[in-house]
C-alpha cells in the first residue's frame, strides 16, 4: 500500500510539474498582445528561436516589451523549469558589475566576509536576461565575453574558473553596430550576442494594436481600482491612435491607468485623456570638420587603449613599448579617457 501511495504521489508531482510548465509556455506568448503583422511575426520568431540554445539579442525602443519577449523565449524553451534572472545592466555601477554578475569569495576585498554567489550562478540551468547591454563598460565587456565564449567565469578573488550552464538573452534600445563602429562596444562581444536577433516594432508602427492594448489595460486596471469603466469613446480612441507613443506600451499602460482614475463615468471620453503635446524635434545640425575629426580621434583612442591594456593586463610600461609611446604620453591618454590600468590587471582577462 505504501509503495502504491508513493507511486501515486510521484505521478501527482510529475503531473503538477508538467501542468506548471504548460502554463508557463502558454503564458510566455499570451502576454505579447497584438494583431498586427509585426507582432504575429515576432511570436513566430520567438517560437522558432526558443528551441535552440543560442544567444539572442533583442532590439527595441524603451517600453516596447523586450523583457516580455525574453521571458517568452525562456518559457518556451527546454529551460522553462529553470530560473529566469533579469539584470538591468544600466542600473549597476561599473565598479560593482563584475561582483554582481559573478560573485566573490571570502576575503576578496575588505568587506567580503562570506562567499557571495553572483547572478550567473543564480541563473544556472535557466536564462540570464541582460537588459541595456549597450551600457556596460569596455572592461566588463571583456569579462562578459569570456562567459559567452567559454561558458566560464571567475568570482572576484577566486583563481578557479567555474562552468556556467546559462542561456544569455540580451536587449538594447541603442544601435549596437554604431557603438561598435565608434569603438564603444567590442565587435567580438557583439558577434557573440547577435547570433540571433529580434526587433520589436515601436507602437507607432503598429497602431492597429492600440485598441486591443487599451481594452486589455482597461479590464485589468478597472478591476484593480474598483471602477466600473467599460470602454473608450470613438473620439477618444481617435486621439489615442493619432498620438505617436514615444514611451510605447509602457506609456500607453500608464495613460490608461490615469484615464481610469480620472474618469467620472463608464465611458472614457476625450476630456479624460491628458496626453502631452507632440513635439517635433529640431533638425540636428551636422558636425563641422573640426568636431567630426575630434570625435573620430577620441573613438579611435578609446578602442586602441582598451585593446592595448587588455593585451598587456594593465602593464603600462609594456603597453607603451608596443605603442611606441613614452610612458608619460600613454598615461596622459589613459587619464584623458578615464581608464584605470588596475581594471585590466586581472590574469583572468581574455587575451584578444
Amino acid at each position: 500500500m505504501r509503495h502504491e501511495a508513493a507511486e501515486g504521489n510521484a505521478e501527482t508531482r510529475e503531473e503538477r510539474r508538467l501542468t506548471a510548465e504548460a502554463l508557463k509556455r502558454k503564458a510566455g506568448l499570451a502576454r505579447i498582445l497584438g494583431r498586427s503583422r509585426a507582432i504575429q511575426e515576432l511570436r513566430q520568431q520567438i517560437e522558432l528561436l526558443s528551441s535552440y540554445k543560442v544567444s539572442v539579442l533583442i532590439y527595441g525602443e524603451t517600453g516596447t516589451g523586450k523583457e516580455l519577449a525574453a521571458r517568452a523565449i525562456h518559457y518556451l524553451s527546454e529551460r522553462a523549469a529553470g530560473p529566469f534572472i533579469p539584470v538591468n545592466c544600466g542600473a549597476i555601477p561599473e565598479n560593482l558589475f563584475e561582483n554582481e554578475l559573478f560573485g566573490h569569495v571570502r576575503g576578496a576585498f575588505t568587506d567580503a566576509r562570506i562567499l557571495q554567489v553572483g547572478l550567473v550562478q543564480e541563473a544556472e540551468g535557466g536564462t540570464l536576461f541582460l537588459d541595456e547591454i549597450g551600457a556596460i563598460s569596455p572592461y566588463n565587456q571583456v569579462k562578459l565575453l569570456r562567459l559567452l565564449q567559454d561558458s566560464e567565469y571567475k568570482r572576484l578573488g577566486d583563481a578557479r574558473p567555474h562552468r556556467a550552464d546559462v542561456r544569455i538573452v540580451a536587449a538594447t534600445n541603442r544601435d549596437l553596430p554604431a557603438l561598435v563602429r565608434e569603438g564603444a562596444f567590442r565587435d567580438d562581444l557583439y558577434y557573440r550576442l547577435d547570433v540571433a536577433a529580434l526587433r520589436i516594432a515601436p507602437l507607432r508602427e503598429r497602431t492597429e494594436d492600440v485598441p486591443l492594448l487599451v481594452e486589455y489595460f482597461l479590464a485589468k486596471y478597472s478591476a484593480q481600482y474598483g471602477k466600473a469603466v467599460e470602454s473608450v469613446s470613438c473620439n477618444a480612441m481617435r486621439e489615442l491612435l493619432q498620438y505617436p507613443w514615444p514611451g510605447n506600451i509602457r506609456e500607453l499602460e500608464n495613460k490608461v491607468q490615469n484615464m481610469i482614475l480620472m474618469a467620472c463615468g463608464p465611458i472614457i471620453d476625450v476630456a479624460d485623456i491628458h496626453l502631452p503635446p507632440i513635439c517635433v524635434p529640431e533638425p540636428v545640425q551636422p558636425d563641422g570638420f573640426v568636431d567630426a575629426k575630434r570625435r573620430m580621434i577620441d573613438s579611435f583612442e578609446k578602442d586602441y587603449i582598451t585593446q592595448l591594456l587588455a593585451r598587456h593586463k594593465g602593464d603600462v610600461a609594456s603597453a607603451a613599448r608596443e605603442a611606441g609611446k613614452s610612458r608619460t604620453g600613454l598615461w596622459n591618454l589613459i587619464r584623458k579617457h578615464s581608464f584605470s590600468p588596475r581594471d585590466f590587471g586581472d590574469h583572468g582577462i581574455l587575451e584578444v
